[in-house]
């Protein structure tokens, strides 16, 4: 069975930074996007940022220059690097994963995946 475990939310002030971690378990299809995903209360879930099996990366444009997602294919980990963040940021966050091919800006755009982690909650206080 495929479990999304993720880790690393918290609180923080505006300006500041946290690191998201996604253990993949189960999850075996490397060539696949998996990425991660956001909502916030009365807000439509939005996609935050994927990379495919080639490295290929796609982003939110309202995290460019800010997010940096990337993956450890030995460890099956997929990790959110968060920096400068805003209350604008403030979402659960939750790994997913693909079981289908597609390219890194569908999966972001569409931001619907076929394996979701049960999310880790990100505040920004400003």
């Amino acid at each position: 069975d495929v479990r999304l475990v993720e880790s690393g939310g918290g609180s923080v002030q505006a300006g500041g930074s946290l690191r998201l971690t996604c253990e993949l378990r189960g999850y075996h299809y490397l060539s696949y996007c998996v990425g991660w995903v956001r909502e916030a209360p009365g807000e439509e879930r939005e996609g935050v940022a994927a990379i495919d099996g080639d490295g290929n990366i796609s982003y939110n444009d309202s995290v460019k220059g800010r997010f940096t997602i990337s993956r450890d294919r030995a460890k099956n980990k997929l990790y959110l690097e968060m920096n400068d963040l805003t209350p604008g940021d403030t979402a659960k966050y939750s790994c997913a994963a693909d079981f289908v091919y597609r390219p890194v800006d569908v999966a972001v755009r569409v931001a619907d995946f076929a394996y979701w982690g049960q999310g880790t909650q990100v505040n920004v206080s400003s």
